[in-house]
């Protein structure tokens, strides 16, 4: 990987690169036509390079790098501080509010979204499945107040005027909690059915508008659960043909990535363990915890998803939520298809597809077929 640094010595742009040579060069070439870039260069006083052992270390410290440093030349994209939650209230009566930050015992929470209208669209949904309250006021079970228009719609149990209990509303708030953990099929279940009914109905606008909010809710559930299992192993060794004969090899502590290395050819992976490990990050304090960012721990499974790799050691268990979010791959793969342009519903009249595709692809938030 490599930095260009400005005057005072500061990261300008954090990059990675198998041929550190001919990247770096292409950036002083006629062919960069980026503004930005161009600026960029001119600004810069030299260029480091960080040797890494293999592809993974070297996204990982481009990724620590650029959360710690911020270059200004960097896409803003990568900041993980500015990614949202959803977040379930711990109270009697709990609400969902978007949030910045996961705040261990304060709440369920559900993400990360890379923006609000992501967030926003996944709270909708929820909203569409549940009766879950929506104002912001806290609600004592003991003094009942007025309630809103959503009562009389029937889009609210009304906890706020006494007509529903703790122990009522609690039922109703368990079923985002199980989705957020292991089981979504009781909230995802109702919106494919509206989308059927709306798409019945030739309402293919609305349909493909609450067809998209149901995508955004169960690839936010897939993605939470995914990084959860792989977060709550304590360490776990992997390994990737190097292409030449040898391997790579990462160890993996909670998701964060603590050693890489490699086993040249000819070399035992076994014999070069005992060196990765001890030179592994550990915790600077004994309550300290080796914490992994949510765009680190996805980088890692992502390596570890990778055909071909080995799972060399395991320390703890590793396994996904059951029954997860398996039941609801096709009408993902179908949503992601139909935003090409392409017939997701051909012979299909299940998971929210019954709509015409050139209608409802139409209707998904503005975009047509591409």
């Amino acid at each position: 990987m490599y930095l260009f640094r400005g005057p005072r010595d500061e990261p300008l742009y954090v990059g990675t690169s198998n041929d550190l040579r001919s990247r770096v060069r292409s950036y002083f070439s006629a062919s960069e036509q980026r503004s930005r870039i161009t600026e960029m260069v001119a600004l810069s006083r030299r260029v480091d390079a960080i040797p890494c052992a293999h592809d993974l270390e070297a996204a990982v410290r481009e990724l620590r790098l650029i959360a710690e440093h911020k270059p200004r030349y960097n896409r803003r994209s990568r900041f993980p501080e500015r990614a949202l939650w959803i977040r379930l209230t711990e109270e009697p009566f709990p609400r969902l509010s978007v949030v910045r930050r996961v705040r261990p015992g304060a709440g369920v929470f559900l993400g990360p979204f890379p923006d609000r209208r992501a967030a926003d669209a996944a709270v909708a949904a929820v909203h569409e499945a549940l009766p879950l309250r929506q104002c912001t006021t806290r609600i004592s079970p003991r003094v009942p107040t007025s309630a809103c228009v959503l009562f009389g719609m029937g889009r609210c149990g009304g906890p706020c005027t006494g007509a529903q209990s703790v122990e009522e509303y609690a039922s109703i708030a368990a079923v985002f909690r199980a989705a957020v953990d292991h089981d979504p099929r009781d909230l995802v279940a109702p919106l494919l059915a509206r989308v059927d009914r709306l798409a019945a109905d030739e309402r293919y606008e609305d349909a493909a508008v609450l067809r998209d909010r149901a995508a955004v809710l169960v690839r936010a559930v897939r993605r939470r659960q995914r990084l959860e299992s792989l977060a709550a192993v304590p360490e776990l060794v992997l390994a990737r043909a190097d292409g030449s004969g040898g391997w790579h090899l990462s160890v993996v502590r909670r998701g964060r990535l603590v050693s890489a290395g490699g086993a040249p050819r000819g070399t035992s992976v076994r014999a070069t363990l005992p060196g990765l490990l001890a030179t592994a990050e550990t915790p600077v304090g004994p309550d300290d915890e080796l914490a992994a960012t949510v765009d680190e721990t996805e980088l890692v499974l992502r390596w570890m998803e990778k055909p071909g790799t080995r799972l060399v050691e395991l320390t703890g268990t590793l396994a996904c939520a059951a029954p997860g979010t398996g039941a609801f791959s096709t009408f993902l793969t179908r949503v992601e298809t139909g935003h090409t342009g392409r017939d997701p519903f051909a012979d299909d009249r299940s998971l929210g597809t019954r709509a015409r595709p050139d209608r409802v692809a139409a209707g998904a938030g503005g975009r047509g077929p591409r």
